[in-house]
């Protein structure tokens, strides 16, 4: 499915990172992009003749359809909507306190499905387009200390699924982008850390949280060109798993969830019913 010419991109997040790059790559094609941020001041350089720059917040339902109503007036529509906005916490599951677990849902899942709720009636009456989720691979295969965060990103996986299946009679596609550790501002401004639990210093966890900071391998610059080929692509995949980190993580909980099935399989079949073995 190849992306259309002169495309129109509207992305969520745009003030670092992969939303950033992703802003400037599509403008690099020769493409329109409505660059979005809670703070548009921090991207007002992007602003141009193919770029506009609005102020958006997830979590805020009246600047989501602003934002929308002011990509369709300038542009005529939206092609490709990227939800890249969202952030990560760190806590042991016993760490996490209320208000921030809620906090990181409000943003990471109800603001991403808020997005495109207000998103898709554009791109149905376009019949075409894309959705791009920015997951991670915690969302798959989550590390200790990031339950939260995980339990975030695979709220999106699982929403992505249903949607992929709800939209392609409308000629929409959704992709899933599952990044490892890149050189992001992941670890920064784009991070929350509960209080720490002294008990959990030693453990897998608290080892965890003492990494926060710690030099990222991955280049978010080739991970975007590889999410733009992606979309381009003629058998476009469903989820892209991106760098050697998210690839290893993956294959290895794919395996042991196959284990686990092969191992239980025949005590797990002897519970269907009768109509079910019919």
């Amino acid at each position: 499915m190849a992306l259309p010419g002169n495309a129109v991109w509207f992305i969520t997040g745009c003030s670092s990172g992969f939303g950033r790059l992703l802003a400037a790559a599509a403008l690099a094609r020769g493409d329109r992009v409505v660059a979005t941020a809670r703070n548009p001041a921090t991207i007002a350089d992007l602003a141009g003749e193919r770029a506009l720059v609005l102020a958006l917040d997830v979590i805020d339902g009246v600047s989501v359809q602003a934002a929308v109503d002011a990509a369709v007036a300038r542009f005529g529509g939206i092609d490709i909507l990227v939800n890249n906005a969202g952030y990560g916490y760190i806590a042991a599951v016993e760490e996490g306190e209320d208000a921030g677990i809620r906090a990181l849902f409000d943003v990471n899942v109800f603001g991403l499905a808020d997005v495109t709720r207000r998103v898709l009636p554009v791109l149905r009456r376009r019949q075409g387009g894309w959705i791009v989720n920015l997951s991670s691979i915690a969302g798959i295969a989550p590390n200790p200390g990031v339950g939260y965060y995980a339990a975030s990103k695979a709220a999106v996986e699982g929403l992505s699924d249903a949607l992929a299946i709800e939209v392609a009679p409308f000629g929409i596609r959704v992709l899933v982008v599952e990044p490892g550790p890149f050189k992001t501002d992941f670890a920064g401004r784009s991070l929350k850390l509960a209080p720490a639990h002294p008990d959990y210093a030693e453990t897998p966890a608290g080892r965890r949280r003492a990494a926060v900071g710690a030099p990222q391998g991955g280049d978010p610059a080739r991970a975007v060109a590889l999410v733009v080929e992606a979309l381009a692509a003629a058998e476009p995949p469903l989820r892209l798993v991106v760098g050697g980190n998210a690839i290893g993580r993956a294959l290895a909980r794919t395996d042991a969830f196959r284990r686990d099935i092969e191992a239980w399989r025949v005590r797990s079949a002897e519970t269907d019913g009768q109509a079910d073995r019919a």
